[in-house]
């Protein structure tokens, strides 16, 4: 019995080392934390315990109580381990993809710069926005699509506030659907290699908004000046197309290179500054005529926004 009694103790003393180390703490702080706890938990059993009722069980409370402060920390250590784990294992299968896990954890922009496509994908992206709203008009209700993918004052008034963009992406016609698409391919890879797929996307949404702005204005106008039947007529005039977001980018493709040349049709070559003042000078002319079957209105309001982003950039703000 003699013999067994070191034994046993020796026991007890690796248990305990074993367990400061697997927390991470030292035995000595290990034991003066369990005996002030232990003290504090003396105290708190004789003021809760009831009348009548044994020293003994304040002891268990006070171990059972140990137990529980030792089983919490080991599973909040053994928890921040996993999840520790688990993010250095992301990081490792991003890197080994070229993946900058910095930029991504970092900030919330950055990661929209991963999620935007490429330059080229961008734009690729917008024309299948436009062709797959062109199908949806052959195949969805036309009371529908007038309503949320053409722009006017009735829909404006109300309250379909996001036919600003949608008529940006909503063509019937499918010469004015390749018109528009030709454009936006060549000039819009111009702008999306030179300043990212990010600013294209925002310079097409900003000429959609200018081009919607102008029309209703412009629509708004004639429709105070007129009477009777021809001011409610005028009211429910719609517009649709993405010509104003893609004049916002050939022109911005104009102001920023005047001194380029381009092929109309593929053939005909004409300088960038007389293509710009052709296409601005057409719209002023179809505001005034009154066209209604391409609204110079809407074309001026992607003009405009072309200017102030090519002022911005002059001026070093973007």
């Amino acid at each position: 019995m003699r013999k067994l009694l070191p034994l046993k103790h020796l026991l007890r003393k690796h248990q305990s080392q074993s367990a400061s180390i697997s927390l991470g703490i030292s035995r000595d702080r290990f034991l003066a934390y369990s005996s002030s706890s232990s003290a504090a938990a003396r105290r708190s059993w004789s003021l809760w315990k009831s009348p009548g009722t044994s020293e003994s069980l304040g002891l268990l409370g006070c171990s059972s109580l140990s137990k529980w402060m030792l089983e919490r920390t080991r599973f909040s250590v053994s928890l921040e381990s996993i999840v520790d784990l688990g993010v250095r294992s992301l990081r490792a299968s991003l890197q080994r993809r070229n993946f900058d896990t910095r930029r991504l954890f970092s900030f919330p922009r950055s990661f929209w710069g991963y999620a935007l496509p490429s330059p080229d994908g961008v734009v690729l992206s917008l024309i299948g926005a436009n062709v797959a709203v062109y199908f949806l008009w052959r195949v969805a209700d036309p009371t529908f699509m007038r309503k949320h993918f053409m722009i006017s004052l009735d829909n404006f008034k109300s309250g379909r506030l996001h036919t600003l963009i949608t008529s940006a992406f909503s063509h019937s016609d499918l010469d004015h659907l390749f018109t528009n698409m030709i454009g936006l391919y060549f000039f819009g890879t111009s702008i999306s290699r030179l300043f990212g797929p990010e600013f294209l996307l925002k310079l097409y949404i900003a000429g959609a908004l200018g081009g919607s702005i102008f029309f209703l204005v412009h629509k708004a106008l004639t429709a105070s000046s007129s009477e009777g039947l021809q001011r409610w007529r005028n009211s429910r005039i719609a517009g649709l197309g993405a010509s104003a977001a893609v004049n916002s980018i050939i022109l911005l493709d104009i102001f920023l290179f005047p001194k380029n040349v381009y092929y109309v049709n593929l053939i005909i070559p004409v300088p960038a500054m007389l293509m710009g003042a052709i296409l601005i000078g057409s719209d002023l002319w179809r505001l005034k005529k009154g066209d209604e079957h391409i609204s110079g209105s809407a074309h001026l309001g992607g003009a405009v926004v072309a200017a102030l982003v090519w002022a911005r950039i002059r001026k070093g703000w973007i």
